[in-house]
């Protein structure tokens, strides 16, 4: 998911996993250690089809996944990233997102499922969303304004991590692409029209800023 202009913002507050922590680094570890990666977009195979239950936990492999992912958010200024946008089949999304009331939220999570909350006890949020893997546009969605994901850490401990307003709107746009699915599929034909047009139109500007600022990721190193 990528950040509205609004949300990038100092974070004063922290939940890492879900707990509150005394402070945090503005850079999260995870993107120090891990490398870029391109990122699939609309149109690519793996991001359209469900993606594969994580069964192997704890390994270098997947750890060494979750720091590229980060890395790579962090150059897109992205607000979450699922695998798939990687290019990798496996239930798994990271986040670094900060929410309309200034908490910034970390984290992962495998093998995420969101739990169903009851149709007359939601309330529908319609604002701006963009992704990632449509480099460019952004267009207003309806979305639940509180999620409940329950899912695994990397080393197959059980996770629980709620989210209301802007974070439960990440953690549900993520969850859609483990999924196969993208915002555009919830838009109207015309809107997700506008939404491709746009996007060619920006993905050039969008691809050499993320350039840019893996460049300077790698200065820090």
């Amino acid at each position: 998911m990528a950040l509205r202009p609004k949300q990038r913002m100092v974070d004063r507050r922290v939940r890492v996993q879900g707990e509150p922590v005394d402070s945090y680094p503005a850079l999260a570890p995870e993107v120090l250690r891990g490398s870029v990666r391109r990122i699939t977009v609309v149109g690519e195979e793996v991001l359209h089809r469900g993606s594969r239950e994580v069964v192997d936990f704890g390994t270098p492999e997947l750890s060494a996944l979750i720091d590229d992912m980060f890395a790579t958010m962090h150059v897109a200024e992205g607000a979450g990233l699922a695998a798939n946008q990687v290019g990798v089949d496996l239930r798994l999304f990271v986040w670094d997102c900060t929410d309309e009331d200034g908490v910034r939220h970390v984290g992962h999570i495998v093998n995420p499922v969101l739990d169903e909350e009851p149709a007359a006890g939601r309330r529908l949020v319609v604002t701006d969303e963009g992704c990632l893997s449509v480099p460019g546009p952004y267009l207003e969605v309806a979305r639940p304004d509180h999620t409940v994901v329950r899912g695994q850490d990397k080393a197959g401990r059980p996770l629980v991590i709620e989210g209301r307003g802007y974070f439960a709107r990440c953690l549900q746009h993520e969850a859609d692409h483990l999924n196969g699915g993208l915002y555009l599929d919830r838009l109207s034909a015309r809107d997700r029209r506008t939404a491709l047009r746009r996007m060619e139109e920006q993905r050039g500007d969008v691809f050499a800023g993320r350039v840019a600022r893996a460049r300077a990721l790698e200065a820090l190193r």
